[in-house]
């Protein structure tokens, strides 16, 4: 069948429609040409009439108009070619930023690398021993009083006696002050305790900090929300307690010195992560210093006004010195934190330290006999597993770690019976140190405290042993001489491994006592090699005698 051909639309139109459209354009083209007749414009170009015969020198006239022409002409020309070499310079651009687009990915990484190498050694400089011990010594040398954060679980073990030092040594009559940091994680007959036996030093401040703090560009929102987050700020983690008394305290020091000097500048200061930068933020109200549970986020000296006449200053954390017992420095992942030990070794030096029947109450646990063990199981619990369903101890230990590191796991250390003052002290300095405080005040806002804030019971709560005071590093020559103290670490790593091996009989420990002390001490002289270790042999047989086969199988 023969496919019909489609009608095109006809573009015939009716006259009257015609006529108008006419009319229309007629009116328009007039309206134009009025509006340029009144701004003077005509768009009819004035023919040249030339130069008439009659005219004197016509030769010369049209000598000098064909000079003229040529003169554009150059000049026209000139600009094309001024345009050609933009578009030549242009296209050579486009070409190198293509080829090195194009170049290859060895030499890319190797770039890669160098500019990573020098973003890390701008960053490294911050992060250094000598950076953070010369920012310390600024805080100590701009403050009139020094306050010292002490972790309450174990206050002895936060204290660094350098530091103490350095602060009664200086000049200009400095002030130290003790601050007992996350009382909320410590039975209240052990702070207590605790309060009787650091007053006899120094004046002591309990202080609950808040972990719920808001930033300052925070907006205020509706006032029905705001009415219901008043509930919330009453929790346990966003109540602060003490931040009134050290107010006070500090408030009425400031008043009674002398009105020509400035402000009072209080440094803080401490141990990482005893909750300076979070003290500062409690007493402020707001955001004001970087906090968290990760170690070393100040890295240098932040001035806060809290009052008028009071000034904070938040400092880095004071560097432990290797030479320190094991237990202190894995309680902080010091250690682990610069790559010198690793995660498993830090939780078996504070299992050893602590009562095992509290951490398998604490975290629901069966018994166990070592700390492998203990990991595997925590990490069932928790649901740590690797592909196959194998418990990943590594992150069982991290997250052990983190708990005692962090303001979440309760436990505490007995305090002294038998105090005796430190070989820095005297008591005249004690007395100094008294002076100038509101004694009264203090005890009143101490009493205040602790009938604020919501201990934890004895029985929940894990009994730590701690090693004493942590010595610390204040100066540069110091880091650079620093040196881990090998004997130590090499008598704990003997004291681990004779715990974690498995009970013997009496028979077997009469027997191969006196040869398995000598071969285990071999072993331990080169850690990190191979080594062989030597089985004994029995020569009760004699040598010469061949051994007859047939008796045995025929």
């Amino acid at each position: 069948m023969k496919r019909p051909k489609l009608k095109k639309a006809s573009k015939r139109v009716s006259c009257s429609k015609r006529y108008k459209i006419q009319k229309k354009v007629r009116e328009h083209n007039r309206k134009l040409k009025k509006e340029a007749k009144k701004k003077g414009v005509s768009k009819r170009v004035k023919k040249d009439p030339g130069v008439p015969s009659s005219a004197p020198f016509k030769e010369e006239v049209l000598r000098e108009a064909e000079q003229r022409r040529l003169q554009i002409e150059e000049e026209k020309e000139k600009k094309r070619q001024a345009k050609k070499e933009e578009r030549a310079q242009k296209r050579k651009k486009e070409k190198d930023t293509a080829s090195k687009e194009t170049e290859p990915k060895a030499k890319k990484a190797r770039q890669d690398e160098v500019q990573k190498l020098s973003e890390k050694q701008t960053t490294t400089d911050k992060s250094s021993k000598q950076y953070l011990c010369s920012e310390l010594n600024k805080v100590i040398d701009a403050s009139d009083v020094v306050i010292e954060v002490l972790d309450a679980r174990d206050p002895m073990g936060c204290r660094c006696p350098q530091l103490e030092e350095a602060v009664l040594q200086r000049e200009g009559n400095k002030k130290l002050l003790l601050v007992l940091n996350k009382i909320d994680l410590v039975p209240k007959e052990n702070v207590e305790r605790w309060i009787q036996c650091l007053q006899l030093e120094f004046p002591v401040v309990l202080f609950k900090a808040s972990t719920q703090i808001k930033d300052k560009t925070v907006q205020a929102k509706k006032s029905r929300i705001v009415a219901s987050n008043e509930v919330l700020d009453k929790s346990r983690g966003a109540a602060c307690f003490g931040n009134g008394c050290l107010t006070e305290l500090l408030t009425s020091l400031a008043a009674n010195r002398e009105q020509n000097e400035t402000s009072l500048r209080v440094g803080v200061v401490g141990f990482p992560n005893v909750g300076k930068s979070s003290l500062i933020n409690s007493m402020k109200g707001i955001l004001a210093c970087n906090a968290g549970v990760k170690r070393g986020i100040t890295k240098s000296m932040q001035e806060v006004h809290i009052l008028k006449n009071v000034k904070l200053i938040d400092s880095p954390g004071v560097i432990p010195s290797p030479s320190n017992p094991p237990a202190s420095l894995a309680l902080r992942s010091l250690q682990v934190e610069e790559g010198r030990e690793s995660v498993l070794e830090a939780v078996r030096t504070l299992l050893k330290q602590c009562d095992k029947t509290q951490i398998m109450l604490q975290y629901n646990v069966p018994d166990f006999r070592n700390s492998l063990e203990f990991l595997t199981l925590f990490a069932k619990k928790r649901g740590y597993l690797q592909k196959g369903g194998i418990p990943n101890t590594e992150q069982a230990a991290t997250a052990f770690l983190a708990d005692w590191t962090g303001a979440k796991l309760s436990y505490h250390c007995k305090a002294q019976e038998n105090h005796s003052l430190p070989a820095y002290m005297s008591d005249t300095v004690v007395a100094e140190m008294q002076n100038d405080w509101n004694l009264n005040q203090l005890i009143r806002g101490n009493e205040e405290t602790l009938n604020g804030v919501k201990f934890p019971n004895q029985a929940s709560s894990i009994t730590f042993i701690s090693k004493g005071p942590t010595a610390g590093l204040l100066r540069v020559s110091e880091v650079s001489e620093e040196k881990p103290n090998a004997v130590a670490t090499e008598t704990e790593a003997e004291h681990n491994d004779e715990n974690n091996e498995p009970e013997q009989t009496a028979e077997d420990t009469n027997e191969t006592g006196e040869l398995e002390k000598p071969q285990r001490a071999a072993l331990k002289k080169k850690p990190g090699h191979v080594q062989f270790q030597s089985v004994p042999i029995d020569v009760s047989l004699s040598t010469g005698d061949a051994y007859d086969f047939n008796t045995d199988f025929k």
